[in-house]
C-alpha cells in the first residue's frame, strides 16, 4: 500500500466505527485488553477504551522524554504526584502506570497518587517532598494552579515541576504559575502532553517546542501567519513511528496501534501538522535561533510538530468575530489582575431586554476575595487589552462601543458557574 492508497481510506469516528461494533469486535483477535478507561464525551454516552501494558510502554516514552530531557529525572530523585482524577477516567491511572514504568526502567522515581483530593495533596506533600530532589505535579492546568495558589506550602523549597494535559494554556499562564511555584526555568519546568482517552498520549512538549511557542506568543502577527489563527495553540512533537498524524480540513486525524487499533481516526480537534525542517526554517526566518536560546535538540528529537487548538465549539461568536477562551485567559493572567482571580471563567454572549447582545465573562475570584467594582473594571480592561492585541477579528469586526466586555464576578466555588470537583467548561 502506498501513502496515496492510505489517504483514500475512509475516516473513522466514534459514530461510524467505535459505536457501530461490539467491544470485542473492535479489539485485535477479539481480546479485550487488561484495563479499560471510560470517556463520556460531549453527549454523555460512555465509550470504553481497553489497553494493555504494551500500549502503556509505548506511551511511557512520551513521559520519559519529558522527565529525562526537561526534568533531568534520570539523575535526580523524583517524587511524581499524580493529581489527575482517579477511577475509570483515563488520566489518573494511566499516568500512575506510565510513571511506574519509568521507575522500572531505572529512573529514581517514586509515585504517590492523591488524585484531585486537595486535602490529601496538602497532607502528603510536606511529609514526602523533603526526601526528594524534585517534585513533579501531574494534572489539569487550572487544578494545579488552584492548588499552588491556595495551599500554603513551601513550593519554592521543593524544586517543583509540572506536567499538564487536557487544556490549552497561554505562555502568560506558564510564566505566572512558574513564578508562584518557584520554577526558575518555565521552558524546562512545565510541560504539556497532548492526549485523548481514545489512544493515550499522542505528543508532548519539548524544550524546543516551548521555546518556539514563547517566541511566537510575543509576536501575534507571526503566530497568525504560521497557524492562521489569532489564538495560540498547544505545540508538541510526536513520534511518527507510533502515531501518524494527518491534517483534514483544519482538523486532525491520527493512526496508531492501541487496545482498539485506530486508522485515520477523526477526533475533531482543530489543528495541523508541521514538518520539523519547515517549522525551524520559518521561525529562523523571523529571528528565532534554538542554539542561541540554549535549545539545541536532544539526540533523535528532530521529529515533526503537531499543533492543537482544541474543539471549535468552545468559541463564541460576537459581531461575526470568533472569541476564543485562550484570548480571555491571557487577560486574566496579567500581573495587575491575576492575584484577584483563579483564572477560571465562563464566556457567553448574553442578550438584554432590548435584544442587544453583550460579550459577558463570568470570572471566579480568588479565595477570600469579594466582588467589587474596582476588580471588575480592572479585569474588564485587561481582557479588552488582550482581545485587541491577540484577536484581529475582534478588533476589526466589533464596534468600539461594544468591545468592552461585561464582567460578572463570582466568589470561589460558586455552585452555578464554578462548582467544586466538576470538569470546568469555559463557554455557554
Amino acid at each position: 500500500m502506498t501513502i496515496r492508497d492510505f489517504e483514500r481510506l475512509p475516516l473513522t469516528t466514534k459514530d461510524n466505527y467505535v459505536r457501530r461494533h461490539t467491544l470485542p469486535d473492535l479489539c485485535r483477535d477479539g481480546v479485550i485488553g487488561d484495563m479499560i478507561a471510560v470517556s463520556s464525551g460531549s453527549t454523555g454516552v460512555p465509550s470504553f477504551w481497553p489497553r494493555s501494558v504494551s500500549d502503556e510502554e509505548v506511551i511511557a516514552a512520551r513521559f520519559e522524554e519529558v522527565f529525562r530531557d526537561s526534568f533531568a529525572a534520570r539523575e535526580r530523585r523524583t517524587l511524581a504526584v499524580v493529581c489527575f482524577a482517579l477511577g475509570t477516567w483515563v488520566g489518573g491511572l494511566f499516568t500512575v502506570n506510565c510513571c511506574r514504568l519509568l521507575a522500572a526502567r531505572g529512573y529514581p522515581i517514586t509515585v504517590v497518587a492523591p488524585g484531585t483530593d486537595r486535602r490529601e495533596i496538602a497532607r502528603v506533600l510536606p511529609e514526602l517532598a523533603p526526601h526528594f530532589d524534585q517534585v513533579v505535579l501531574l494534572g489539569y492546568p487550572p487544578f494545579l494552579k488552584n492548588v499552588i495558589d491556595t495551599e500554603d506550602l513551601p513550593w519554592s523549597d521543593w524544586d517543583v515541576k509540572l506536567v499538564t494535559a487536557g487544556e490549552v494554556f497561554s505562555e502568560e499562564w506558564r510564566s505566572l504559575v512558574a513564578e508562584r511555584a518557584g520554577i526558575a526555568d518555565p521552558v524546562r519546568g512545565i510541560a504539556s502532553l497532548y492526549g485523548t482517552a481514545d489512544a493515550g498520549v499522542l505528543g508532548n512538549e519539548t524544550a524546543l517546542s516551548v521555546g518556539i511557542r514563547r517566541f511566537l506568543a510575543a509576536r501575534p502577527d507571526t503566530a497568525r501567519e504560521l497557524f492562521g489563527e489569532s489564538r495560540l495553540p498547544t505545540l508538541v512533537q510526536y513520534d511518527p513511528d507510533v502515531r501518524f498524524f494527518e491534517e483534514h480540513e483544519g482538523t486532525l486525524l491520527f493512526s496508531g496501534d492501541n487496545g482498539i487499533p485506530l486508522i485515520r481516526y477523526h477526533i475533531a480537534d482543530e489543528g495541523g501538522v508541521i514538518p520539523y525542517e519547515r517549522l525551524l526554517e520559518f521561525v529562523g526566518r523571523h529571528g528565532f535561533e534554538p542554539e542561541a536560546e540554549g535549545l539545541g535538540t536532544a539526540a533523535g528529537a528532530e521529529r515533526p510538530f503537531v499543533y492543537v487548538f482544541g474543539r471549535s465549539h468552545f468559541t463564541v461568536s460576537y459581531y461575526g468575530a470568533n472569541v476564543y477562551p485562550e484570548n480571555i485567559a491571557v487577560g486574566l493572567e496579567q500581573p495587575e489582575v491575576s492575584g484577584s482571580v483563579t483564572g477560571k471563567f465562563v464566556m457567553e454572549v448574553v442578550e438584554d431586554a432590548a435584544r442587544d447582545r453583550h460579550l459577558t465573562v463570568t470570572v471566579e475570584l480568588a479565595p477570600g476575595e469579594k466582588p467589587s467594582d474596582e476588580i471588575a473594571q480592572g479585569v474588564g480592561a485587561s481582557i479588552l487589552a488582550q482581545l485587541l492585541r491577540l484577536n484581529s477579528e475582534f478588533a476589526n469586526y466589533v464596534p468600539v462601543p461594544q468591545q468592552v466586555p461585561f464582567v460578572r464576578l463570582r466568589e470561589a466555588g460558586d455552585p452555578e458557574y464554578f462548582p467544586p470537583g466538576a470538569k470546568h467548561r469555559y463557554t455557554r
